[in-house]
């Protein structure tokens, strides 16, 4: 035992000198190389049998203590970083060593009391406020109780965000605070739909179902449509349309299906099949029309049913270009906009947004940002005529105002993202931003942008909410848009300006050659950015992978957010998942409050000069890992900013729950969300604040439910405090946002797709479960 303990703190002894005198070269903590030698001299004397070695160690132990309260304070997981594997070492320094002296001398009885008091101090810890979280309260009170909420039916989910208002919010209130310990599993299904060997990008589950009369309607990664009874969860039909694997595609998911209703009084297209109609969007960018009633084609749509939304691009590259969001249906239009892949060609495909007429699927009208004035229909059959190449898109889910003839566009980067030299004064002009344009036109009507060009992939992730205001002034409508980059906008939907203030900080300098950052950056004062990383706040399961982050921290560039691209690679924080994305936040136009998820993940983004990457380089496999932005002078890599354990450098919590009133702008709760109970190899259910991916839902009650962190649960939250009041075990990821209704015996149903996330890690399923309150 005396051996294996000597050459155990030996070696670990080694590795912190080494790895803490480059640390310091690197301007770094003298902590590490000062633990090495502790432990190096502690080993010597457990060697040498000398009894001081216990001495030496708790006069270490002292130091350590001091020294990890100076950089953490009084933060559980920060300290048990810094201490607990040099506690485990005064444990082993405890058993009998078979040192010179008395089995129980002085030395013994001193670690002993040092280890005892610093273990418990540590523990202690445990008892105090956690330094990261807000303890308040949402406002209770329905501040505004007639609150517009897109349609005059409690029960309807007709869309993604369940109407085009994008709120995320149900009247329904029949599941209380009170009794939402009650709900019991009341059907599950399983699609079929599983990853294949041939799928090679981000195989994700993120679709929310509609429900349309008795029906549930939801769609698969691969794009098959799925009609169940929303009362039984049995299957009435499944649409699988004939769509091949595409090696290029970085993402292989749909988010959901859209709905037409039928004709109305106004002048409407007039029919031969479907009455009323779904609306697809395929991996293969396609764009089908099916019959609710049968999921059969409808044929007098576009040819035979599918619309090939390739016609007039640029660039034709087979899976460069597809829709992964539903798009908006107002009235007799469909508006669709569609994913272009990051960073593969300067040459890609438009990102331009497009209008058809629900019936026949005749182009309307083309919004294109790199030619956003021109929106008079390009001829689909003119192949002379063209989109701009490679223009911002739209990826995620738009909302609509139908009051006010507009649809707002959360708008995302040209490719490639991470490097500026080749956008047009109009590209730079809609990058990042939320844009609204004339639902009859396509005229953009106005644009607030939210980075000033755009080098870190900071695309408008979310859809946008529209909910009322009353403030001093009156109400006001607005337009609530959650950011990658953690900044909550929230603006007058009318004329795009912004309610709670915006102001521009400067920004850090020092793009590559022949691009440039901007002077300023926009910040709203609704904000969930995170405080700047510090190398004092990087971690690790062991001090040797917290002294590894530290050196990594200290050779890549980070100046804070929009530390500009480079080749020795910058840290992007918050990251590429950003703060928020596609599963947004949810408002309750009543209480004119909102509940969200903010992330706090960082990323590293490093430029590859093309004749310095390998030929052996794996590219294009998906958004992170390298990408070859062909044409280009640069290659980029992205991922997460990982130990070398697979865990995150920067010390936890990555994942919030939180609350802020849409009135003041003011936080008032903010909690840790999510355990380590599925990412580690022991179930251990440790509450750090995982990460995740996904979005929440509010009832009228005042419950909030959420699935979307890395740990496989279904949660309900108390919108008014944020704690949690009931979780449910999932059998996979639950990275889709879930939806309510009432089934045909007027019980309120809450229903969850868990299918996992590629990009995550998180466990894949196929499985689509809903629950109700017990009899």
């Amino acid at each position: 035992m005396r051996a294996v303990v000597s050459f155990v703190l030996f070696a670990v002894g080694l590795i912190l000198v080494l790895g803490g005198l480059y640390l310091v070269t690197l301007g770094g903590s003298l902590f590490y190389s000062g633990a090495g030698i502790a432990l190096i001299v502690t080993s010597v004397l457990i060697w040498l049998r000398d009894p001081r070695a216990r001495i030496v160690y708790a006069l270490f132990l002292i130091v350590l203590a001091a020294w990890s309260l100076w950089e953490a304070g009084p933060d559980w997981w920060a300290l048990a970083a810094r201490m607990g594997m040099f506690l485990v070492f005064a444990l082993l320094l405890l058993l009998p060593l078979h040192l010179r002296g008395r089995r129980f001398g002085p030395g013994w009885i001193g670690l002993f009391v040092v280890t005892g008091i610093t273990g418990l101090g540590l523990l202690g810890t445990t008892l105090l406020p956690d330094p990261h979280d807000i303890a308040g309260q949402l406002p209770a009170e329905n501040a505004n109780p007639d609150a517009a909420t897109g349609d005059d039916d409690p029960e309807s989910w007709t869309a993604y965000g369940r109407n085009n208002y994008g709120q995320r919010f149900s009247p329904l209130e029949q599941i209380t605070a009170n009794n939402v310990d009650q709900l019991q599993p009341a059907w599950t299904y399983r699609t079929g739909d599983v990853k294949g060997q041939d799928d090679v990008g981000e195989f994700t589950y993120q679709a929310t179902p509609i429900k349309i009369g008795d029906t549930l309607y939801l769609c698969t990664p691969h794009n098959w449509a799925v009609a169940l009874d929303a009362d039984t969860g049995a299957e009435k039909w499944v649409y699988k349309p004939d769509i091949e694997t595409d090696l290029n595609r970085q993402h292989q998911t749909c988010r959901g299906l859209s709905y037409w209703p039928g004709e109305n009084e106004a002048s409407a297209p007039q029919q031969n099949t479907c009455s009323q109609r779904l609306f697809l969007p395929t991996s293969d960018a396609r764009l089908l029309a099916l019959d609710p009633e049968t999921g059969e084609l409808c044929a007098d749509f576009a040819e035979n049913g599918a619309l090939d939304l390739m016609h007039n691009m640029p660039f034709r590259q087979s899976g460069y270009y597809y829709s992964t969001s539903p798009p908006v249906v107002a009235g007799n239009t469909i508006v669709i906009g569609g994913a272009v892949n990051d960073n593969y060609d300067i040459d890609s495909p438009s990102g331009v947004i497009r209008a058809y007429d629900v019936g026949d699927g005749k182009l309307l009208w083309n919004w294109d940002s790199g030619n956003p004035t021109e929106t008079a229909p390009l001829d689909p059959d003119d192949p002379d005529q063209k989109y701009s190449t490679s223009s911002p898109n739209s990826w995620s889910i738009a909302s609509a105002d139908p009051e006010l003839g507009l649809v707002y566009l959360p708008m995302g980067n040209r490719t490639p993202d991470q490097l500026g030299k080749y956008r047009s004064e109009a590209e730079e002009t809609y990058a990042t931003s939320v844009t609204a344009l004339d639902l009859e036109t396509g005229q953009p009507r106005w644009v607030h942008q939210f980075v000033h060009h755009d080098l870190w992939d900071m695309d408008t992730p979310a859809q946008p909410s529209l909910v009322d205001l009353d403030l001093p002034d009156g109400r006001v409508p607005a337009l609530v848009v959650p950011t990658k980059q953690g900044d909550v906008y929230v603006l007058n939907r009318e004329t795009g300006e912004a309610v709670l203030p915006v102001t521009e900080r400067p920004a850090p300098q020092g793009a590559i050659p022949d691009d440039f950052t901007a002077a300023t950056q926009p910040a709203s004062a609704l904000s969930f950015e995170p405080e700047p990383l510090t190398e004092a706040g990087m971690w690790g399961a062991t001090a040797i992978d917290q002294m590894l982050c530290r050196i990594a921290f200290r050779k890549l560039r980070y100046e804070g957010r929009y530390t500009p691209p480079s080749l020795q690679g910058s840290i992007v924080y918050p990251g590429n998942f950003g703060a928020f994305n596609w599963g947004g936040i949810a408002v309750d136009p009543r209480r004119q409050v909102m509940f969200g998820m903010p992330l706090q993940l960082a990323f590293v983004s490093k430029l590859i000069p093309k004749d310095s990457l390998s030929a052996d380089t794996r590219t294009n496999v998906g958004e992170q890992g390298v990408n070859s932005n062909e044409g280009a002078d640069y290659a980029v890599q992205m991922g997460p900013f990982l130990s070398p354990l697979g865990i995150p450098c920067q010390q936890p919590p990555w994942g919030f729950v939180a609350g802020a009133d849409l009135r003041s702008g003011e936080i008032l709760w903010r909690h840790r969300n999510g355990t380590s109970r599925d990412m580690t190899p022991v179930p251990l259910e440790l509450k750090l604040g995982m990460p995740g991916i996904g979005g929440p839902v509010i009832t009228g009650s005042g419950v909030v439910f959420m699935a979307a962190t890395i740990d496989n649960y279904l949660r309900a939250y108390d919108l008014t405090t944020g704690a949690e009041i009931w979780r449910s075990r999932l059998p996979a990821g639950g990275q889709a946002t879930p939806m309510t209704y009432l089934d045909s015996e007027g019980r309120q149903m809450v229903v969850q797709v868990a299918g996992g996330h590629g990009s995550v890690g998180t466990k894949l399923g196929d499985y689509v479960m809903a629950w109700r309150l017990s009899q």
